[in-house]
């Protein structure tokens, strides 16, 4: 602990105005080469937008919870909630047992998670579970 003041922290006004002049000498000076919308990206770029792996790994077809049972690849079937975090999880052969295989996963789902829900506040547009589909 030192007995000094605060105030040997703080510049004094001729420092600061060196301070001050020295980054005003850079803010004076034009910009060397501008870049804009209308220029043309340098061909670094463009290689790697192209060797990007990511790129080609988008799914080609609709996401699960669109599909038809009868569509979907997988044998285990699950929805989370987003609201409460349970999950939920049924054989596709017993979806398509119980529902029928031309029903959406997304239909299926939301009816899994409504039968079993434990938020229940008692008007139609809070109730019910947030279907996360896995």
């Amino acid at each position: 602990m030192t007995d000094r003041p605060a105030s040997w922290r703080m510049p004094s006004p001729k420092m600061m105005d060196k301070m001050a002049a020295e980054a005003a000498v850079g803010r004076n000076a034009p910009p060397s080469d501008p870049v804009g919308p209308a220029d043309a990206m340098p061909p670094e770029y463009w290689n790697a937008v192209l060797d990007d792996a990511s790129a080609d790994a988008r799914p080609t077809g609709d996401p699960v919870w669109k599909q038809k049972l009868a569509d979907i690849q997988r044998h285990l079937l699950r929805v989370a909630c987003h609201r409460c975090g349970r999950t939920v999880e049924i054989q596709k052969i017993d979806a398509v047992r119980l529902y029928g295989p031309e029903s959406l996963w997304k239909d299926v789902g939301q009816r899994l998670l409504d039968d079993t829900c434990q938020q229940r506040t008692g008007r139609h547009v809070e109730d019910g579970c947030w279907p996360s589909y896995e």
